[in-house]
Order: structure tokens, then sequence, then C-alpha cells
């Protein structure tokens, strides 16, 4: 059995990729590499190009009829650029996704697993969201995130796909077996800023610590990568049990159901590495929030998944990947 991975050079398609390869599935790599690196294809079937390609699609399909499922992992993520450069971020996300799905339907294939994204919620007063909690997204990327939902929502509605979306915060950690990782050498989320702090020697700055949490700091979900790649897989194994003619889209919630705070994750990075950190409270940053989290009921309930590797795993796979990044990625 063959698996369509759109955006399988990026972060998440690639560990995706790996999962699908431990669990005895081919992966059939698409990415325009735009943000998705080469090196993650080596030695797994690869097309460069764009999932609005038409001919390519057909293609794909027509030299892997053994394709049973697409997981659509190919975005472009970051949050700013979103603000900055909103039409791209349309075009890329929304337009093309829409393109992407009329290809799938007229190769015939109706399972997709949509990788989404939890920041479609308004998660900002530090209480946990589940799948029924009202969506909000508060920038452009989100937001085509939830418009590709309610696009594929309708489709399904209508008898052309089924579709299972994946939402998640704030992924961490990296392939177990260093495979790929994270592809940016600075990376921007709070994890990456402590690595570099850790590592240049300077204070950790702990933004607010008046939240109503409970330790009065800002709270994110994060889950191990292989954790959220065993849910992408448990979610082809699980499709049609899942998805019906009657009930043809869904959307699963995957988090730890408790979140971590930023004093967590900075104790939490203590316990892995040899020097503790240094860090110093500050005013919340504009536009700073609380955060949230998310449960994953729905998941266990449906995928029999819930995240097995600890924040400490995932700060460790994160710290390994580092010299590995630095040989196989030659910026």
């Amino acid at each position: 059995m063959s698996v369509l991975i759109a955006g399988g050079a990026g972060y998440i398609g690639s560990t995706v990729a790996s999962a699908c390869l431990d669990a005895g599935v081919t992966p059939v790599i698409l990415d325009n590499l735009v943000r998705g690196r080469r090196e993650f294809t080596d030695g797994r079937i690869f097309y460069e190009g764009d999932i609005s390609d038409g001919a390519l699609i057909d293609r794909i399909f027509s030299e892997h009829p053994d394709i049973s499922a697409v997981v659509h992992c190919a975005a472009l993520i970051v949050v700013p650029e979103s603000v900055a450069d909103p039409i791209g971020y349309y075009e890329a996300n929304v337009t093309k996704s829409l393109a992407f799905v009329s290809h799938l339907h007229r190769n015939g294939c109706d399972r997709l697993v949509f990788s989404s994204s939890g920041s479609i919620y308004q998660a900002e007063d530090g209480s946990p969201v589940t799948e029924d909690s009202p969506l909000a997204p508060q920038s452009p990327y989100a937001r085509t995130k939830a418009v590709c939902e309610e696009m594929f929502t309708d489709i399904a509605a209508a008898g052309k796909m089924r579709v299972l979306s994946l939402r998640y915060f704030n992924p961490v950690g990296s392939d177990p077996l260093l495979r790929t990782g994270l592809q940016l050498k600075r990376p921007s989320h709070a994890l990456g800023k402590l690595i570099q702090a850790h590592q240049e020697g300077t204070p950790f700055p702990v933004t607010g610590v008046n939240y109503p949490t409970r330790d009065g700091t800002g709270i994110r979900d994060y889950v191990h990568v292989w954790d959220l790649a065993a849910a992408h897989i448990a979610a082809i194994d699980c499709f049609d049990a899942i998805l019906t003619a009657s009930k043809p889209s869904i959307a699963i919630n995957l988090g730890t159901g408790s979140g971590t705070t930023v004093r967590e994750l900075c104790a939490a990075f203590d316990n892995v590495v040899s020097t503790p950190l240094s860090t110093v409270d500050t005013d919340p940053r504009p536009g700073d929030v609380a955060g949230g989290y998310t449960t994953s009921d729905r998941a266990a309930t449906l995928l029999g998944w819930t995240p097995k590797l600890s924040l400490e795993e995932g700060i460790r796979s994160a710290l390994n990947w580092i010299p590995v990044r630095d040989e196989m990625l030659k910026d």
C-alpha cells in the first residue's frame, strides 16, 4: 500500500513519511521545495512539483495506482509572514488545496487526511479546547486552515471525498532515528528560542507571569512530532471505520490534555541539559495571550491514540537533531 504525502519534504510531512516506512507503508512524496528540503526525500519516492499541478497529480496516480490515501501537509505556515502577505497565503493554502482535491477526485482517491492546526481555535485564556469549541482563528495563516476545513467539509458532504482533519498546536522534537527534523537553524518557537538562549549563555525571557494559568506563565500544548506522525498513521488505518457515506468528514484534536506552561518548559529543559538554564521574568509582549491546549478524548476513542513521548524526550531529540541538521542541510 502507498500513501501520497503532499508536503512530504517538510517538518511534519517528512516525519509522517518516516512513520509510514516504519509501518510498512510506502510514502510517495510530493513537494515543491519552497519550504521543504530535498535532503528529506533521499531514498524515498519523490515528485518535485505543486499540489495544483493537475498533470503531475495524474502522473503520480498513473505511476502509483496502489495509492490508497492522501496526507495533506503542504502549506505555508509562518504567522507574521501570513499577516504581511495574506494574498500569497490564501493562494498557496486555499486556492491550491481546492485544485488539489479536484485532481484527487478525478483520480478516484476519496481518502484525505488533512494536517490542520489548533490555531483555528481562540485559545487565549489558558483553558483547554475540544472539537466543539468555537473557531476563532487569529491570523491569516490560521484562517487558511479553517477555510480549508470548511471547504473540505462541503466537498465531503457532496459525496466527492471523505476527509479527516487533525488539529494540533505545537510540535516539538524530531524523528527518533534523526532521519528528519526541523529545517530551520534558528526556529522561532519557544523551544527554539530557549535552545538559542542556552547555547549563547543568555537568560531566557519568561514573557508574562500573571496569566490565569497554574503558575502564572503562558501555556502551550507541546506534542512530540513522532506522536503526531503516529496519529496520521492511525488516521489512515482507521479511516474507513470512522468515515462513511453518512459521516464523510470529522475533525480530531491531538494534544496532551494538560498543556505545558513556560516555567514547566524551562524545568523540562533543565532536566535534559547538564547546565541549568538562566531565565528572567519580563512583561508580556504586545499581542501575547495566556494560550491554551487541547484535549484528545476523541483521538483516544476513534484512533486509539494518546501521546506516548514526554516533553523531555521531545527536547532531547530536538537537541540531538541540531548537529545532524547542520551536517545534513548545507544552508
